[in-house]
């Protein structure tokens, strides 16, 4: 068989796993194996991170919305169930951005909910 050196390759490997990990903490920011565990780790953590950002923003909208919805003497469900019968078509995002900054055109959109709804 063959002698096999590794130099470069391992080399290389080694670099850009501790250019990751650096800023960790004691031997996960020094020693290969371990930073390679703790770098696997975080990279595991951002990927379902980015999916749970998703479903925050969503929940704050939603709870945006609903405070505007009270203010207005409906609730959440009734609201976002005339809108859709209203055909308006607005994202959540985009009520709640209403909701935060326009109270006056909030107003008209959920009287144009509750006239939906009747």
């Amino acid at each position: 068989m063959p002698r096999v050196k590794r130099s470069t390759k391992r080399t290389n490997y080694r670099k850009k796993t501790l250019a990751r990990a650096k800023g960790y903490f004691l031997t996960k920011s020094k020693l290969n194996r371990s930073a390679q565990e703790a770098v696997e780790k975080a990279l595991k953590y951002a990927f379902t991170g980015r999916r749970q950002k998703k479903r925050n923003f969503r929940s704050l909208w939603i709870v945006r919305i609903n405070a505007a919805c009270h203010l207005g003497g409906i609730s959440y469900s009734k609201f976002m169930a005339g809108i859709k019968k209203a055909g308006i078509e607005l994202n959540r995002k985009m009520l709640a951005d209403i909701a935060a900054t326009d109270a006056s055109a909030f107003a008209a959109l959920v009287d144009k909910a509750k006239a939906a709804l009747a």
